[in-house]
């Protein structure tokens, strides 16, 4: 029983270090990199479709990311999508492929970014810890009900203490590289 209850709080808590990582990979640093394109949703024929769906995305160069449209009906709309999409980006395009460098980020829009990230781990620290708070009421009502004795919901908490401890030491260590890749110029 206490079993199953530590292998439920590890797979929710690695949905919150999974949702941790998504959310890094679109926070855009100095390099070019495809997955800041990843929530980008383009109106393209009246629907709503992400922009990987109307187009092919490659980052050929360390400061440039190109566009390739399978249709060239679909040019204007993703750079509408791109250009509302608060990534501070400027799409070029050439009738064919759009290109879209990226600008080298000032000092301020770094410390922003770090704080962003950071936030974004404190999120995902608040989302293991509460997986923790449900598995540990989990086998404390165990307990109560004399299902488990006082030791093994002892033993089951412990557990579930360290287990918690670890995926908060993986999302620290997921935001300090982040905040390394951000700030490196």
């Amino acid at each position: 029983m206490i079993n199953d209850i530590l292998e439920d709080a590890k797979s929710r808590m690695n949905g919150a270090i999974e949702s941790v990582r998504k959310e890094y990979g679109s926070i855009r640093t100095g390099r070019a990199n495809i997955s800041i394109f990843d929530d980008i949703m383009v109106d393209y024929c009246g629907s709503e479709l992400p922009i990987n769906q109307v187009a092919s995305l490659s980052a050929p160069e360390a400061r440039m990311l190109v566009i390739q449209p399978w249709d060239k009906g679909a040019i204007e709309p993703i750079e509408k999508a791109i250009t509302s999409s608060g990534l501070g980006l400027n799409p070029q395009n050439d009738g064919a492929i759009i290109r879209i460098p990226i600008p080298v980020l000032t000092e301020e829009r770094r410390l922003e970014l770090v704080k962003h990230a950071k936030k974004k781990a404190e999120e995902g620290k608040i989302s293991v810890r509460n997986v923790r708070r449900d598995a540990k009421d989990m086998i404390g009502a165990l307990e109560k009900e004399s299902e488990i004795s006082k030791d093994d919901s002892k033993r089951g908490q412990d557990e579930l203490q360290g287990i918690t401890d670890s995926f908060v030491k993986k999302i620290d260590e997921m935001t300090a590289n982040k905040e390394t890749e951000i700030m490196e110029i």
